[in-house]
């Protein structure tokens, strides 16, 4: 077993950061324990319970972290071994979800170099038939993913991604959580450190500004009028994608594991030289879900976890992370 010294550990929480979570609210620790071990600690106050009222996406959350921790431990030549389930109380707002112990020799990981690079672009794509080659190529590799590049189609799924928002976003509850999460404004205290700012948003002052008001106090007049969900859509955005992924896992699969798997599926994506923006609405409503399995002739053994769309940005990325210190995630 390989030792974890603080400083180590300190590069390797800095890395493993870099993993999505649901509105990128970062509920992930860490604490080294006294064994030697590392633990992935919870912290249960970091949550968004109307999106997730289940806690089911904190998990898959969790799990990218996970992941995102392999991959930094196999860029120094060590990996996780002997882990362990623990979901052990540290303290009312701390709870051990898993521990692991550190071994080195491990075989490089191609992914591991994507890590800095790879983000979530919600801007426009320049849609290209050569884009979707190796996206085939990678459902094939991968038998969780599900490619669907049919243009008339994507322009369908474009369409039922704005309802499946919507239909969420017409909650005044879930419309208070979205926005309390959102950065619309540097000036927001935690515009650097977690949520969803107007950078990573794809969003011009303007957009910002009256995003908070479509979605906040004009909310309700503009639905009377017919006019907020026009104004909310994402509808040229989704349609001007090379394809949409299907991200689907085995039903009953430990949620770590899931998003283990999110995570690198993401990172292949990146790989193949595109970018990629999840559609979770589409996933986490009933009927629309129903829709997308039928469409991707989806087994009954797998459960759609997520959607993507995936092509070539409009313009060149310059990822940009917005995240928690370090200091603040190591426990």
């Amino acid at each position: 077993m390989s030792e974890l010294t603080p400083d180590l550990l300190h590069e390797l929480v800095a890395e493993a950061r870099l993993a999505p979570s649901v509105h990128n609210i970062q509920p992930t620790r860490w604490r080294l324990l006294g064994d030697g071990r590392l633990a992935l600690v919870d912290d249960i106050s970091v949550r968004a319970p109307v999106a997730d009222p289940a806690g089911h996406d904190v998990l898959v959350s969790h799990g990218a972290a996970l992941e995102g921790m392999s991959l930094a431990l196999n860029r120094r030549g060590l990996a996780i071994t002997a882990m362990t389930t623990i979901e052990q109380p540290l303290s009312p707002q701390l709870a051990a979800l898993c521990s692991f112990a550190i071994r080195q020799g491990v075989a490089p990981d191609p992914l591991a170099e994507h890590v800095a690079h790879r983000m979530s672009w919600r801007g426009r794509f320049v849609a290209s038939p050569d884009d979707t080659a190796p996206l085939v190529q990678l459902a094939v590799a991968r038998d969780d993913l599900i490619c669907i590049s049919h243009r008339r189609t994507i322009a369908d799924i474009a369409g039922w991604a704005d309802q499946a928002e919507f239909s969420f976003v017409h909650g005044d509850d879930y419309r208070a959580e979205l926005l309390d999460w959102m950065r619309l404004s540097p000036s927001h205290p935690h515009y650097l450190l977690d949520g969803l700012n107007r950078d990573v948003l794809a969003m011009s002052a303007v957009e910002a500004t009256a995003a908070r008001f479509v979605l906040g106090s004009l909310f309700r007049p503009l639905d009377r009028l017919g006019l907020a969900a026009a104004l909310l859509a994402d509808r040229a955005k989704t349609a001007s994608a090379s394809a949409i992924v299907l991200f689907c896992r085995p039903v009953g699969e430990d949620p770590l594991t899931t998003g283990r798997h999110f995570y690198r599926s993401w990172l292949e994506i990146d790989r193949a030289g595109l970018a990629a923006c999840p559609i979770s609405a589409l996933a986490d409503h009933p009927d629309f879900n129903e829709r997308l399995r039928k469409l991707g002739k989806v087994g009954a053994d797998l459960r759609l976890v997520n959607v993507f769309r995936v092509g070539r940005p409009a313009k060149p990325l310059k990822p940009r992370h917005y995240r928690m210190p370090v200091d603040r995630l190591i426990v």
